[in-house]
């Protein structure tokens, strides 16, 4: 075994071993992506060509999924508003409501939560309050199986952050 110690992800049912430099390469990359390889490779003392295939080998098995910018929309001038929408299902369509709610360019984000009842949790984005309603009357509501919407709007974002993971 080299110097780099291997651990072992799990990625839907398929297991991608990563070694401690595949580990360092990816938190070098999620602090700052625009890093060339050359400058990767000097801040982890190895070969740029190194990096390079390591980060092609974890795109290929789905470890990376994809490379992408940050926009702060405020900024271009593009004024939005962010709810929080919970909706209640009929546990028998809930998989249905969600896969329906992912489609929508509306929704930035859906997740399932199992407590009390069976909810769908989704990110949703629209230009103003208006357009959040009529997207939940039209888009959502009448969708089978949802039984009841809770939409909280997003008044101030206080921390906003992605996961970084950390050296093993």
């Amino acid at each position: 075994m080299n110097k780099f110690q291997v651990q072992t992800m799990k990625k839907k049912k398929q297991e991608v071993s990563l070694d401690n430099l595949d580990w360092q390469i990816l938190q070098a990359i999620q602090e700052d992506a625009k890093q060339t390889y050359s400058e990767v490779g000097r801040r982890l003392g190895v070969a740029h060509s190194t990096v390079y295939d390591r980060i092609r080998k974890m795109e290929k098995s789905g470890v990376i999924k994809k490379w992408t910018v940050d926009i702060d929309l405020e900024k271009i001038g593009i004024n939005h508003i962010t709810a929080r929408m919970t909706v209640f299902t009929d546990p028998k369509e809930s998989e249905n409501v969600a896969k329906r709610l992912s489609e929508a360019k509306e929704v930035l984000e859906v997740s399932m939560s199992l407590s009390e009842d069976l909810l769908i949790i989704a990110k949703v984005i629209a230009r103003d309050q208006e357009e959040l309603h009529s997207f939940i009357a039209k888009n959502v509501a009448p969708l089978q199986g949802v039984l009841r919407i809770r939409t909280s709007i997003v008044s101030k974002k206080i921390k906003e952050k992605r996961f970084l993971i950390e050296k093993k």
